[in-house]
């Protein structure tokens, strides 16, 4: 799940702010929405808001392009930092044996959107071929999507926060409607 959109959730449920209301639809299309998405419209005002890329509110998703600087280092995106942790690390790394992938970990940093998210999905198949369960980041292992919210929730929460902070367009949307 998508831990931006539950840190919004809640923030959203403990507010009583006004928020617009084309915030929840409708959508105007000139053609038919792709499968895949979402429409503002498929949320519910005062409970569920759809971080849609059709509205101001797309920044804040992960697919977003809103670099921002993280234990010094830069990354694209918040989904970039995301499925690069399902890369090596360095030539020590060899998680996925005489496999390999299509890029570094540096290159997935450096992605977007849709970009960012087949790289990590070509990783996942890795993962899922070689039994791995885990991610990495900074040299230490850890349960990637732990339900228990461990240590790879805590640290997509803290680059969340970096992005949050780092990006005037993302905290603008935050702030501007309290």
């Amino acid at each position: 799940m998508n831990y931006l959109l539950i840190l919004l959730s809640c923030l959203f449920s403990l507010c009583t702010f006004a928020y617009p209301s084309h915030w929840w639809g409708p959508t105007e299309l000139n053609e038919p929405a792709p499968k895949w998405e979402v429409l503002p419209e498929q949320g519910e005002m005062g409970k569920t808001l759809i971080l849609s890329k059709r509205n101001e509110l797309g920044v804040l998703s992960n697919f977003a392009s809103t670099p921002f600087l993280f234990k010094n280092k830069h990354y694209a995106s918040l989904e970039g930092f995301w499925q690069a942790m399902k890369y090596p690390e360095g030539i020590n790394d060899n998680r996925y044996g005489a496999d390999l992938l299509p890029y570094t970990r540096g290159q997935v940093e450096q992605m977007v959107s849709f970009e960012a998210k087949k790289a990590g999905s070509l990783a996942s198949k890795l993962m899922k071929k070689h039994g791995i369960k885990w991610v990495s980041f900074d040299g230490e292992k850890m349960i990637y999507r732990d339900p228990s919210k461990g240590k790879h929730y805590q640290l997509i929460r803290a680059a969340m926060k970096e992005k949050l902070l780092q990006n005037p367009s993302v905290k603008k949307n935050i702030i501007e409607h309290r």
